[in-house]
């Protein structure tokens, strides 16, 4: 876990998981000790319209209380909304963008100009296909972050998974969830 304040901002359709994503991040980082936020952005949208969800993790007290305008990571659970939303605002040099897409990292890189923060692209919506039997991207985005960041173990997050779904799901449901974490970390390609 990094020691400086970490901030995530993720871009997605709703119900498409982002905000719950959000959350599971910032739920696993207050697990290991470290201040947390999570927040999402959305008014009234109808499912299918642009939201945006927010995380903010750090081993020192958060006292902002805003929207991530700058942030270190930004991850994409739908790649239709390159087109439509500046996904890359105020993302900093040394950054990460992790999309939700079938395209090589490198040619995402020069469909967006992307100088010099890195890229990471993962098939999350496959995955989600093939493990949980729906399209969920959250989920298997979740391992592509541990992966290209950092931020935490494949452990981690799958601890917090069990823990966390032990209450509402069932098991076959938490294997399915575990599966698409642990693809979505050993698939991500990155440049």
């Amino acid at each position: 876990m990094h020691e400086q304040l970490t901030e995530i901002r993720w871009h997605a359709r709703a119900g498409q998981g982002a905000v719950t994503a959000a959350k599971l991040v910032a739920e696993t980082a207050m697990e290991l000790d470290h201040y947390i936020q999570a927040m999402p952005e959305y008014g009234p949208e109808r499912m299918g319209a642009p939201i945006q969800a927010f995380t903010r993790i750090s081993a020192s007290p958060i006292e902002i209380h805003n929207n991530i305008e700058f942030p270190d990571v930004v991850v994409v659970l739908d790649e239709t909304l390159l087109p439509i939303v500046d996904v890359q605002r105020g993302l900093a040099d040394d950054g990460v963008l992790i999309i939700n897409t079938c395209t090589p990292p490198d040619t995402v890189r020069k469909a967006l100009h992307i100088a010099s923060a890195r890229v990471a692209c993962v098939d999350a919506t496959g995955i989600s296909q093939d493990t949980l039997k729906r399209d969920m991207p959250n989920t298997p985005m979740l391992g592509a972050l541990a992966k290209v960041t950092g931020i935490f173990t494949l452990e981690q997050i799958i601890a917090h998974l069990r823990k966390t779904f032990g209450k509402k799901f069932s098991q076959e449901v938490i294997d399915a969830n575990v599966a698409a974490v642990t693809r979505a970390y050993e698939e991500v390609q990155c440049s």
